[in-house]
């Protein structure tokens, strides 16, 4: 149902507060995150093109994407994510964890 593991992602959480979460990932080559689900709905920036390639439990699929190329998915997606490019690659997830709160938030 997953990747094997051989080589696994580096998470680095940035910032971790009530209403959200901020983490840098960065994958070698071949390098996995784990089997996973997400509990809530978050964003994906990549700070480096590459392939990220995804395994939904059923299915494996190769995802090109540009470097600065974001994108957002519900809460409760199930994967596991791979680089299936042949270089390092790094991104930063940020998952909202309460988004109705998003709008009360000030900039300092």
């Amino acid at each position: 149902m997953a990747f094997t593991c051989t080589i696994p992602a580096t998470p680095t959480v940035q910032q971790d507060e009530e209403t959200i979460r901020i983490t840098r990932w960065d994958f070698e080559p071949g390098a996995v995150t784990g089997w996973h689900e997400h509990g809530w709905p978050y964003f994906v920036i990549m700070l480096t093109a590459g392939t990220l390639r995804i395994h939904n439990g059923t299915d494996v699929s190769d995802v090109p994407l540009a470097q600065g190329q974001a994108y957002m998915r519900p809460a409760g997606i199930r994967h596991d994510v791979m680089n299936g490019s042949d270089h390092p690659i790094a991104f930063v997830e940020i998952e909202v964890k309460q988004p109705g709160a998003l709008k009360e938030l000030s900039l300092p």
